[in-house]
């Protein structure tokens, strides 16, 4: 029996954690599935929060010298035939679209007709007929390198889905760029990463280990994948974005050709990269509570929002007067580089139904405003990440609310961080490994381990132990050191020590 009040989750992260995921997304009014199988509608609020997301990766990527443009969904079959790796990867996910008309059919209904002569796949990925077109626009090593993103919505035929995690569409970006020379490609890779790495951490509060997919964990037809993994709250993994340096094989497969500066005929060095809306779902699993929600003051879409005692109509003009004044106040604060930003609630409802409502939402700061407030030029502050509540001083708290957004913050990413390392453990041992990803009480298989860092090497038996437990190697991470030289699972030489976690 769950004992959350009747404003909090049901059931708390620790009676069911993937339902009660599902709850906040529920109670913070982020989306909910819709009437196409698989597919979710995002709401405003949830929307909002992509769009921060969107606004700041944008800046990121032009500011490393990237321009948005725009592909189509459809993608001619024989295009993802021409790359048989990358084609296998995804076959499996594909929405396929074979007719182009309907007509009216002998029970009443409607029947597809008029089959294509080719049949069109509803893009799970671009790198196909983007690469289609950069073997256009490419002729001459003057005309590297391409830089270009696209905001898109893509397909994969999920069977089991989960909203903002895995469902048949979402909503992404995918980086796609063009360059002379394998070098310029490597750093390419290497530097989205760090775009990446650094939104997660700076932006999502989220903390974020870097590191490189395993051969039979690469993205289809890429030579190198590196990825960012986090550590959601019940010590799962999640991959939160991935940047792949596709070497030659694309450019070969779609004649991406380009004359040296001597003359010479070469194939471009080309990668991809991207991050989509499973980010919103890994901010909700890293700080949310039992109450719903917790946001990052930095993707909020509101720092602050302003709540009206208005118990007396006679009290009306002169609480609304003093909150206006209180918004256009913190309007004129910074946070960062930006305005803080701040609404004023007077809908006719009851004080505790709003509250309850930005509560769930997860907005960091609520300001209630009464008469007897406004008498003592104070303002009743309730702090969403800590719970903390309190009488405080009105100025001040209009003068500090850049430092206090800063605070809560830093707070979020400091306790995140601390969950990892609490919940992450070196293992030199095979019966310590199973042990480790052994569920600790049957009643919930949910709860487990976390993050176990081990010395490994591939090998078909390793495969069949991590298949059997349901864990998968998650990369290996960048500048990892301390190696013990053999694979704890086999004896045979280690390639490094990996990080091995259960996943999303």
């Amino acid at each position: 029996m769950s004992k959350q009040n009747k404003h909090g989750i049901n059931p708390t992260r620790q009676e069911d954690f993937p339902e009660w995921y599902q709850q906040v997304i529920k109670a913070a009014d982020l989306a909910e599935p819709s009437h196409a199988r698989g597919c979710m509608v995002i709401k405003p609020w949830g929307y909002a929060i992509w769009e921060n997301m969107q606004r700041v990766l944008d800046r990121r990527f032009k500011e490393t010298g990237h321009e948005n443009a725009y592909f189509p969904i459809f993608i001619p079959l024989s295009f993802m035939e021409k790359e048989a790796e990358h084609v296998e990867g995804f076959a499996k996910e594909c929405a396929v679209v074979t007719h182009h008309r309907l007509e009216p059919g002998p029970d009443g209904g409607l029947v597809p007709t008029g089959e294509l002569a080719e049949p069109y796949i509803v893009r799970p990925t671009s790198e196909t007929i983007i690469g289609a077109k950069y073997a256009e626009w490419v002729q001459s090593y003057r005309d590297l390198p391409i830089l270009i993103n696209q905001w898109a919505n893509v397909v994969r035929w999920e069977m089991r889905t989960r909203m903002f995690l895995r469902t048949a569409e979402f909503l992404w970006q995918e980086g796609h760029t063009a360059h002379a020379t394998q070098q310029e490609a490597v750093e390419e890779t290497e530097r989205m990463l760090d775009v990446y790495a650094d939104f997660a951490e700076n932006y999502m509060a989220m903390p974020v280990l870097k590191g490189e997919k395993t051969e039979g964990e690469r993205f289809p037809g890429a030579v190198s994948t590196y990825s960012i993994e986090a550590m959601m709250q019940d010590g799962k993994a999640l991959q939160a974005g991935t940047s792949h340096f596709l070497g030659q094989n694309f450019s070969r497969a779609q004649e991406i050709k380009f004359q040296d500066a001597e003359g010479v005929e070469q194939f471009a060095w080309t990668t991809s990269w991207g991050v989509s809306t499973r980010l919103v779902g890994g901010l909700i699993m890293t700080h949310s509570d039992d109450d719903g929600l917790i946001l990052p003051p930095r993707l909020a879409p509101l720092q602050v929002v302003i709540l009206p005692v208005l118990r007396k109509d006679a009290d009306r003009a002169g609480v609304l007067e003093y909150c206006h004044q209180l918004k256009q106040d913190l309007e004129e604060q910074q946070f960062g580089t930006e305005r803080v930003r701040v609404k004023i609630d007077d809908r006719d409802l009851g004080g505790g139904v709003k509250k309850w409502q930005y509560v769930k939402q997860g907005v960091p700061y609520r300001l209630e405003v009464g008469p007897r407030d406004i008498a003592d030029n104070k303002v009743f502050m309730g702090r969403r990440d800590t719970g903390e509540k309190a009488a405080v001083d009105r100025a001040a708290f209009v003068q500090t609310i850049g430092e206090q957004l800063e605070e809560v913050q830093q707070g979020l990413f400091d306790r995140a961080l601390k969950l990892r390392e609490d919940n992450s453990t070196r293992i030199d041992n095979s019966d310590d490994f199973r042990s480790y990803f052994t569920p600790r009480d049957p009643e919930k298989p949910e709860m487990y381990g976390g993050f176990a860092w081990c010395d490994w090497c591939p090998d078909p038996a390793v495969d069949q132990l991590l298949k059997e437990l349901k864990v998968t190697l998650r990369c290996l991470p960048l500048g990892a050191q301390d190696s013990l030289g053999k694979c704890i699972f086999t004896g045979k030489p280690s390639q490094g020590r990996a990080v091995f976690a259960k996943s999303y």
